[in-house]
């Protein structure tokens, strides 16, 4: 009982002190590419402003949206994190690993390897995801750089795929939907190579992001919530907006 109100005291805590940021996700911007980035900003939207399942009185993603705000230098988000993920990163360049933009279809044998890599990760993975060999994307290519929805690749030496991510991008948000790393190549840094490799890409390559950010931290288990401090990616309270 006492570990649960300390529980509940320091979830209160952090939503008092939390920062506001303003998050504008552009749909207008959409016009001129296909219509599925307009679509799909859409159900984002809806989904991040629909009363919270458990707490109807908030929003689903209005506090303790876990995010870093970005401005025009690619090496802000390098240098605000913390020095054991920088050590890492460099560790990961000694080691020879690089970070490029992929085609996910490209490289469906890689992925599932780095699926089957391990069981377990933030919590037991689905059977399914493990076994099944991915399904290529019939995702359109974007024809803007204000709307987007990008994968990102580490590679070691030998040009193997060891980490990849997916990540929506929507005028000034860039958002890690999901980031996996191959179990055998996790302590020579890959992962935090990939999440810091991709702050930078955004930056010199989508003008209107300045919000990065990895789902939410309250409702994080603590080693999650850990990892995304180690990032910069803390709780702040957001308001959503659709267009300008």
């Amino acid at each position: 009982m006492k570990d649960k109100i300390a529980a509940i005291k320091k979830t209160w805590q952090i939503i008092r002190t939390m920062p506001k940021v303003d998050i504008n996700l552009h749909l207008e911007k959409c016009e001129n590419n296909h219509p599925f980035f307009k679509r799909i900003t859409q159900e984002f939207y809806q989904e991040a402003t629909r009363r919270h399942r458990k707490l109807p009185l908030i929003r689903q993603m209005e506090y303790g949206v876990a995010l870093f705000l970005l401005d025009n230098n690619p090496e802000t988000h390098l240098k605000a994190i913390e020095s054991s993920a920088r050590r890492n990163f460099k560790k990961a360049l000694r080691n020879g690993y690089y970070f490029k933009k992929i085609n996910f279809n490209d490289y469906l044998d890689d992925i599932w390897d780095i699926r089957r890599s391990t069981k377990v990760r933030q919590g037991e993975m689905p059977e399914d995801f493990i076994k099944n060999k991915p399904s290529p994307r019939t995702d359109p290519e974007s024809l803007t750089n204000s709307h987007d929805y990008a994968y990102f690749g580490v590679f070691n030496k030998e040009d193997k795929l060891v980490a990849y991510s997916g990540c929506f991008i929507a005028g000034e948000l860039c958002m890690i939907e999901h980031i996996y790393g191959h179990s055998d190549y996790q302590r020579d840094g890959v992962v935090p190579m990939l999440i810091i490799s991709t702050a930078q890409h955004v930056v010199e390559h989508y003008p209107l992001v300045k919000v990065y950010s990895y789902g939410t931290f309250l409702g994080a288990n603590p080693s999650m919530q850990r990892f995304k401090k180690k990032f910069r990616l803390l709780p702040h309270k957001v308001k959503w907006h659709l267009s300008a």
